[in-house]
This record gives structure tokens, sequence and C-alpha cells, in this order.
């Protein structure tokens, strides 16, 4: 598939971005153990502590989308958690997988967020294809279609490189 003019692959930590927003996928319920979610809570723990009171709260279901707003190392940050893997069964377990159909849905609400509030721009990992277990292939055409004609750059974190910043600058960015 051929990227859309606005998704950008980019090489480096996605916790160093300079997006408005950055979007990852867990579970509901989830306990931020692992990947991504793992260094989301252990750089922004008051995040986690209210996605924990959110989940309690509203009971979310895989599909949803949950965002919290607070600030990080590059000033106001809002952290998009996508609900794309099936809730535990039972509280400390571990999540289910990803799904299709949760990671199409989750997409969507993640578009609408961006129609409405306009972010300057977007970061996202290569969602539900680590602890989410799907593969690559077939969670790419999905970003495409809900990502691919936003009005905004669209910073795609395809390789993972801890503590280096990605050049998040169209100029240079790869397609």
């Amino acid at each position: 598939m051929k990227p859309a003019h606005n998704i950008h692959e980019v090489t480096g930590d996605i916790l160093l971005s300079k997006a408005a927003v950055i979007a990852h996928g867990v579970a509901p319920n989830d306990d931020f153990h692992a990947g991504l979610a793992l260094q989301l809570r252990e750089r922004f723990p008051a995040m986690y502590k209210d996605f924990r009171h959110y989940c309690q709260t509203h009971h979310p279901k895989s599909g949803d989308m949950w965002v919290w707003s607070g600030s990080g190392p590059n000033g106001p940050v809002r952290i998009a958690c996508l609900l794309t893997q099936e809730a535990a069964y039972d509280h400390g377990k571990h999540p289910g997988r990803a799904t299709h159909e949760s990671v199409n849905h989750s997409l969507k609400k993640l578009r609408a967020l961006i129609d409405a509030d306009k972010p300057s721009a977007v970061a996202l990992p290569k969602l539900a294809t680590g602890v989410g277990g799907l593969k690559w292939e077939e969670v790419a055409p999905l970003i495409h279609k809900h990502l691919g004609n936003t009005e905004m750059p669209v910073w795609l974190y395809t390789n993972f490189q801890k503590g280096q910043a990605a050049n998040e600058t169209l100029l240079n960015a790869r397609h």
C-alpha cells in the first residue's frame, strides 16, 4: 500500500516526540506492565492512575479510546489510549490479544479526536503488534485508512531507538 502523504515513518523513541497527541494500544483495565505502556506509566504516573480510575468507573470495552492530558518534557501532551486488546479475564491477569475490529474502532475514535481538536501532529507506534499480537502487515492498512488523509502529520514510529529523538520534520520524513 502506498503511504498517504501525511503519514511519515520515523525511527526513534516515541516518548521524545513533539507531537501534540501520542497514541498507543492497551486493553481495558490494562496494568501497563510491558512495552510502550510501561514506559508511559513510568513517565506519567498520574496518567496511569487516572486510567485505572476511568476503567473502574466506566468499564470501557475494546475498541474504545481514552485520552489523558498532562505535561511532558516538550510541553503539554495528550496520551490517547486506544483499547485495541481484549480485557484481562481477571484482575492482575494478562490482557487478551488485539483484534482487527478493536483496532479499527479505536482508530475511528482517534480520527474523530483529530478532526474535532486539530492537533499539530499525532505520533503512534506499530499499534497492536507487540503485546497485542497482530501482524504489522495487517495493522498498517488500517492506520492508512483512518489517518491517511488528515491535515496534520502523523508520525508513525516503525523502528524504536531508545533515547533517540526521531526526525519529525516534513522535509526529511521518509515515505
